[in-house]
């Protein structure tokens, strides 16, 4: 799995239910919850250790 299916799994569940009439809706959606996950640091390290991957620090 790579760490980019992890933060898509986790917009998904948060928009999974949204009844959009428009397709900018779902964009706006999206980016507001990419923006959310931006500043929770501890959810995309949760994402790339779910990959068994590190980063060289």
């Amino acid at each position: 799995m790579n760490p980019q299916e992890g933060i898509w799994s986790l917009v998904k569940r948060d928009i999974g239910n949204l009844a959009a009439a428009e397709l900018g809706q779902i964009a706006r959606a999206v980016k507001r919850k990419l923006k959310m996950l931006q500043y929770r640091p501890e959810v995309v390290n949760g994402c790339l250790a779910g990959t068994g991957l590190a980063l060289d620090a």
